[in-house]
């Protein structure tokens, strides 16, 4: 399997509404990002998948060492094909090492910590596994104007925000709660509830967890106002695939607000016909 092809089938594989995103763009701009979003994958593998941290540990150092081969001709070229079939285009968008290795730094912390105390410290998290994807993506899809780099910050948080919502049960089952801890707190919601998805709380967690997610949601849809109104007209046509990847992920918030009890139990998601839909309305329309 050549690079270019393991990379166009980790991102189908994937069932990600990024890959609606891409089905849009000229190919030369489809095979960089498939290629990045493959990298980006790939990291968060690591730690999703690798339950023994001095494994998963060394793996991520292996891919630090992965990444500097990109911008060291003296190290000879990247092992993986995930590398392989993006180091042609990291010249051409004007990518630098520091994104990737943010990646890498982002699962680093997944590593260390399994709590985030505040929003702040969330921000924090959020921008090197986010934020930095968003900066990136947004050089590949045609960025013109240096204020399009706000946008794309803004925008690789509300879709952050948006996943730590949506897999609130799937990380309780890995023991990680991502939910700022004073928010918790403010909305007297405790960890183990969380941890035990609300198995055998009393009756009032339904009540409790509810106005914490009501709450989570609404700081994720300001999120994505806040991205659409930093983006500069120059580049709107430009940044289509992120406005396509917004209007799906805004849309799977309005249907976990109707029953947030739901990220318990189970992973709520769009069908492929809808996101499908969702994406070709943003390119048709040019409207979410």
């Amino acid at each position: 399997m050549t690079p270019a092809a393991y990379v166009q089938h980790k991102a189908a594989a994937s069932g990600s509404s990024f890959y609606y995103a891409f089905l849009f763009l000229p190919p030369s701009r489809r095979a960089a990002i498939t290629a990045f979003y493959a990298y980006c994958r790939e990291i968060d593998d690591v730690v999703d998948e690798v339950h023994d941290p001095s494994v998963a540990q060394a793996k991520l150092n292996w891919w630090r060492h992965q990444v500097a081969r990109c911008f060291d001709g003296q190290l000879g070229p990247p092992e993986h094909p995930a590398l392989l079939a993006l180091q042609p285009h990291l010249s051409v968008y004007g990518i630098a090492a520091d994104p990737l290795l943010q990646v890498i730094e982002g699962c680093q912390m997944d590593l260390e910590q399994s709590r985030y105390l505040d929003y702040l410290n969330l921000q924090q998290y959020c921008h090197r596994v986010a934020g930095v994807v968003g900066e990136v993506a947004a050089r590949i899809f045609g960025q013109t104007d240096p204020a399009t780099t706000s946008y794309a910050h803004r925008l690789g948080l509300a879709l952050q925000l948006t996943n730590i919502i949506r897999d609130v049960g799937e990380d309780a089952v890995r023991g990680r709660i991502y939910l700022p801890v004073n928010e918790l707190q403010r909305f007297d919601v405790k960890a183990h509830e969380l941890l035990k998805r609300g198995q055998a709380s009393d009756a009032s967690f339904g009540q409790r967890f509810e106005a914490l997610m009501q709450h989570q949601i609404q700081r994720a849809l300001a999120c994505y106002d806040e991205a659409l109104a930093m983006l500069p007209a120059a580049d709107r046509r430009a940044q289509k695939p992120g406005l396509m990847m917004a209007s799906i992920y805004r849309t799977l918030l309005r249907e976990i607000a109707r029953d947030p009890h739901l990220v318990l139990s189970q992973r709520v998601s769009l069908t492929p016909l809808r996101k499908f839909w969702l994406a070709w309305k943003v390119q048709a329309l040019g409207r979410l």
